[in-house]
């Protein structure tokens, strides 16, 4: 154990790092009591974790890999209304969107979460009817947010804007013909995967043992068999209730129920090819009413171009790409909106995750309802799979509800409605930080932790960057370490920052992460 992955004698509770995981490890293997396992360490699982630990239940979370590992790191880091779902009628599920991103935005997760301007440029190839309709779903956009009591001063009103306006929210768009354009505000994370980090941080400061490179099997309604993929050892932990939360993986727990999964692809440019926007630019998709081409402006000077909609049947690939198609399809979408067409030349990473849709029977993964389930598995394990980023709350609470019911488990009201996670104003251990506390990027990616990020450091200067082209600090490096649950430099690199999203810059950074890690 090196010395860097040791937690300070006055750590939060919330801390995950190698001494806390072994610690626990040792504890469950001397018989400690478990009312939940969860399974699965994505954000659904994580937010049951959560759930139940706030609501006094003794839990425990394993997850095979690492936090935020599957689908969850691979979204579009959109916190949305459900807009697109009143185009299919599903206006259940786009209700419940807008409450939920309401939560994230106004009470559990401010901190991690802005509001982005949605920009949809009125070109040539946007036809009166086309804008006529993206009006129409604006219009709902703000009725769906006004039904979630989300105030206008979080999300404001849309609107529409003149060319100069829109130029000035998206420099790269096409100035010819350019007569103005809609824009809608949604939420935007600064990174999925720190929220998934966040929640599950959440649930450790609540009591819940939260482990990492530990798979499950032989699986039951009361238990599991797990094993320390780092040593080898397997233990049975014994539960009164067990939640499949796996995702896409989950009907390999659960054989009762059927996936489709759907392969969202993007694509990562630098900012400078839109003009370093400040908005999303937003281009319809031909011949659909309800899906659009994002470009998105990211942390780390990137944009984001996504996504697709696609069918992926087959094995599960813990690491999905975008195939050729999709690449052309993105970069054919977006370029009727550019002034300046990208090309393969410009893309500077990419990436694809897979949604776990439920199987709807025929047609395209794109039809398909995007709401989720909790289901009793034959075995006795609650399996909750489909849903969205966005609705992990409500989907943690419908399970923990659920285990609970048919469990027979004593346990209090819900409380995630309410209670802010790790860095969230409001949050116990939150100080609020401004620029002489910290770098402003510092302070996007951590909130009121910003100052205890530099603050528990003791990597030389840690405030210097971890690579030159690199706007992350070695403090964060390190925090990761002792605070966030990293084991390796590649939990690092890709899910506590985003620096694997471009190949060029994890090498850049490789060593420096390396040596911080190590403890050396």
């Amino acid at each position: 154990m090196t010395e860097s992955a040791r937690p300070a004698p006055d750590a939060p509770r919330s801390a995950l790092n190698a001494v806390r995981r072994a610690a626990d490890l040792t504890e469950l293997a001397a018989g400690a009591p478990v009312d939940l396992l969860v399974i699965g360490g994505g954000v659904t699982g994580a937010g049951v974790a959560l759930d139940a630990a706030a609501r006094g239940l003794r839990t425990v979370l394993v997850e095979a890999r690492d936090l935020a590992f599957g689908t969850s790191r691979w979204s579009s880091k959109l916190v949305h209304g459900g807009l697109r779902y009143l185009a299919s009628a599903q206006v259940g599920v786009a209700h419940e969107s807008a409450v939920e991103r309401g939560i994230l935005m106004t009470r559990t997760a401010p901190h991690l979460i802005r509001a982005l301007p949605q920009v949809v440029p009125l070109l040539p190839s946007v036809s009166r009817s086309t804008a006529a309709l993206v009006r129409t779903g604006f219009v709902a956009g703000d009725v769906l947010r006004m039904s979630a009591r989300t105030p206008a001063d979080v999300l404001p009103r849309a609107r529409r804007v003149d060319a100069r306006e829109a130029v000035r929210l998206v420099p790269a768009v096409r100035s010819e013909g350019l007569r103005g354009a809609l824009v809608a505000h949604d939420g935007q994370l600064v990174d999925d995967a720190r929220l998934v980090v966040a929640v599950a941080r959440t649930a450790a400061e609540h009591g819940a043992r939260v482990l990492t490179r530990v798979k499950a099997a032989n699986v039951t309604g009361t238990g599991a068999d797990v094993t320390d993929t780092l040593t080898g050892e397997t233990l049975r932990i014994e539960a009164r209730a067990v939640v499949n939360a796996t995702g896409v993986w989950a009907d390999q727990l659960d054989d009762s129920i059927k996936l489709r999964p759907s392969r969202g692809s993007h694509l990562v440019f630098d900012a400078a090819a839109f003009g370093r926007p400040k908005g999303a630019l937003t281009v319809p998709v031909p011949g659909s009413t309800s899906r659009f081409v994002f470009a998105l402006p990211q942390q780390l000077g990137r944009v984001i171009l996504g996504l697709t909609d696609e069918e992926a049947p087959g094995p599960v690939p813990d690491t999905p790409v975008p195939t050729d198609a999709e690449v052309d399809f993105l970069l054919d979408t977006v370029n009727t909106a550019l002034g300046r067409a990208l090309t393969r030349a410009d893309v500077r990473g990419s990436y694809a995750g897979l949604r776990p849709l439920l199987d709807g029977g025929d047609g395209a993964t794109a039809d398909l309802s995007r709401q989720h389930a909790v289901r009793e598995a034959p075995s006795g394990v609650i399996t909750v799979v489909g849903g969205k980023l966005t609705t992990y709350r409500a989907m943690a609470e419908q399970a923990v509800d659920t285990a609970c019911r048919l469990r027979g488990l004593s346990a209090g009201p819900c409380r995630t409605r309410d209670l802010p996670l790790v860095g969230a104003p409001g949050h116990p251990d939150s100080r609020p930080a401004t620029r002489a506390d910290a770098p402003a990027p510092l302070i996007a990616r951590y909130g009121g932790e910003a100052r205890a990020v530099l603050a528990a450091a003791t990597v030389p200067d840690p405030e210097g960057r971890i690579a030159e082209a690199i706007n992350i600090t070695r403090a964060e490096i390190e925090f990761a370490v002792t605070h966030e649950g990293a084991l390796d430099v590649e939990d690092v690199l890709h899910r506590r920052t985003r620096i694997g999203f471009v190949a060029e810059d994890a090498e850049s950074a490789r060593a420096a992460v390396a040596e911080i890690v190590s403890g050396d």
